[in-house]
């Protein structure tokens, strides 16, 4: 066992080495070896501006912000394809299938009408005065179709919603079934479904293109709210205030103290610790007792809600995340967790014994569970996770014809640890094993739903491992061993930078994220700092003549 284990640890260096995602590590990181030091990165150089199309959730936000919270938005429509982890990047490479046409078309109408139901009216600025009444449906339309298109609307444009409106009133005389028609032309338009942030010649950097000040109002409500600009940004941005640092760092400022922010922050995170798997993710409650169909739901949302409090509420390290004891649990997860209740109902915050096995991400269900399959826990994935979501290292893939399948517990293969040495003893299988598996091992005290254990088949659980020459004892000691690492921190950076931009980030790119990376951790890796940051970085600002791969 000792000398597989030093097996693992040589081909995880190796490994690690010659496929860490991002910009070479420096000399003596842990998983640079002693090579030479790293030459620097070439001089930023932006990406080219994309078309993109908005994501469900940025649908469903934005309808709701035109028309209030009771609209019901229809749940056929183009789905979301992730790439490089995220939506944003997905919708900014994707297209509109003709399928998709067809589902917008009648997620236009639907919207529409509920909009325009007695109950639903109170966003109409104007009262008819009858069926045909042009001016009021001016009223409507005009300042609608500019919140919706995010730009000025021409005077062709409104005449052109108000020319179907007289056709429509004409037909049905009545004003707001008439209204109908307009308004789902409006919800069908490409200038709503697509962000046309393509910028303008920079007069301050030739060769290179600057997004507008009114572009600029979309990237940063759809960035910082996951929808569209309200009155106030959308005046901003007309006005050409968001092409100044203090300009656009006020709206920024504005934006991050609303409640939209933390849902946005919510949905980067969903996406970025891979907690959407837990919809899909079944778990035989043969095989654990705690299983039920809303401790997936409670889990996710305790995750979500120890990032609002560390991020929003204390505005502290975002580490802190891996290594607190203050969590937000409900009954269902408390009984999992084996700890008092902090309220008789929904959710409450409570502090975890100090004794006790866990603490931080690591030691959520939803962590746990999303990486897990329906019978058994997984070291594999939940290394994986790590290395992939938290420390941005690559993990190739494994050979297409390469068996996965585990050894059969029996004596002397009781416990993973041991199941998993005796399969990574095949050389096609054991580099791959060797950078995840002393991982996510660590975690392997906690069973596929979460539940803390000592045992497996009878064999004792060895939690213990290395995090890139870190050893560690247990899943407290390995959270810890993480938080510490130099990885961490870049690596959220990277990913938000991903997000944020919509693209993968480029060679060119490598330089201003380094820079992020840096002033990140002078800040004390505060993430509503590196959101500011971010928004404000030529890297989210400008683009590359050229369109977009």
């Amino acid at each position: 066992m000792m000398r597989l284990a030093l097996t693992f640890a040589l081909l995880a260096a190796g490994a690690l080495a010659a496929c860490e995602e991002g910009p070479p590590p420096e000399s003596g990181s842990p998983a640079g070896g002693a090579g030479p030091q790293a030459e620097p990165p070439p001089p930023f150089a932006p990406s080219p501006a994309a078309l993109t199309r908005l994501t469900r959730a940025q649908y469903g936000n934005l309808v709701r912000d035109l028309f209030g919270p009771q609209v019901v938005v229809p749940a056929r429509l183009e789905p979301d394809v992730q790439q490089a982890g995220f939506s944003s990047v997905g919708a900014a490479r994707t297209a509109i299938s003709p399928r998709g046409v067809e589902q917008y078309e009648a997620a236009a109408f639907d919207v529409a009408e509920q909009a325009l139901t007695p109950e639903q009216r109170g966003w109409l600025p104007c009262t008819p005065s009858g069926a045909a009444d042009r001016a009021c449906a001016e009223q409507v339309l005009a300042p609608l179709a500019r919140r919706a298109w995010r730009r000025p609307v021409t005077p062709d444009e409104v005449a052109g919603l108000l020319g179907l409106f007289d056709e429509a009133a004409a037909a049905l005389g009545d004003f707001h079934g008439a209204l109908v028609f307009p308004v789902a032309r409006v919800l069908q338009s490409p200038h709503f479904l697509f962000r046309s942030e393509l910028g303008e010649p920079d007069p301050e950097r030739p060769g290179q293109r600057r997004y507008t000040s009114l572009e600029m109002a979309s990237r940063l409500a759809f960035f910082l709210w996951n929808s569209g600009p309200d009155e106030a940004l959308l005046a901003a941005g007309e006005a050409g205030e968001l092409l100044s640092d203090a300009g656009l760092e006020a709206q920024a400022e504005r934006l991050l103290g609303e409640p939209r922010a933390q849902a946005a922050l919510r949905n980067f995170f969903v996406e970025h610790l891979g907690l959407s798997r837990l919809e899909e993710a079944t778990k035989d409650p043969t095989v654990f007792v705690h299983a039920s169909a809303d401790l997936a739901p409670a889990a996710k949302e305790e995750t979500l809600r120890l990032i609002d409090h560390v991020v929003f509420e204390q505005d502290v390290d975002f580490r802190t995340l891996l290594t607190t004891r203050t969590t937000f649990i409900d009954r269902r997860l408390a009984a999992l967790y084996g700890v008092p209740a902090g309220a008789p109902d929904g959710f409450a915050e409570v502090v975890l014994p100090a004794d006790g096995p866990r603490v931080g991400l690591l030691g959520h269900a939803s962590v746990l569970m999303a990486n897990a399959h329906a019978t058994a826990s997984s070291a594999t994935r939940r290394g994986s996770f790590i290395r992939k979501a938290l420390l941005c290292d690559v993990i190739p893939p494994p050979p297409a014809d390469v068996d996965t399948t585990l050894p059969e517990p029996e004596e002397g293969l009781l416990t993973l640890r041991e199941r998993l040495a005796e399969h990574a003893a095949n050389p096609t299988c054991a580099g791959c094993h060797a950078i995840m598996d002393p991982i996510g091992l660590g975690l392997e005290q906690f069973d596929g739903v979460g539940r803390f254990r000592t045992t497996e088949n009878g064999g004792v659980i060895d939690p213990s491992g290395e995090l890139d020459g870190v050893a560690f004892a247990d899943a407290r000691a390995l959270s810890e061993a993480l938080a510490e690492s130099p990885k961490v921190g870049p690596c959220l950076v990277k990913r938000l930078y991903r997000h944020a931009t919509a693209h993968e980030e480029t060679v060119g790119e490598a330089a201003e994220i380094a820079r992020l990376a840096e002033h990140f951790a002078a800040q004390d890796h505060r993430v509503q700092a590196l959101l500011l940051d971010l928004v404000l970085s030529p890297g989210f600002r400008t683009a590359a003549e050229g369109d977009a791969e």
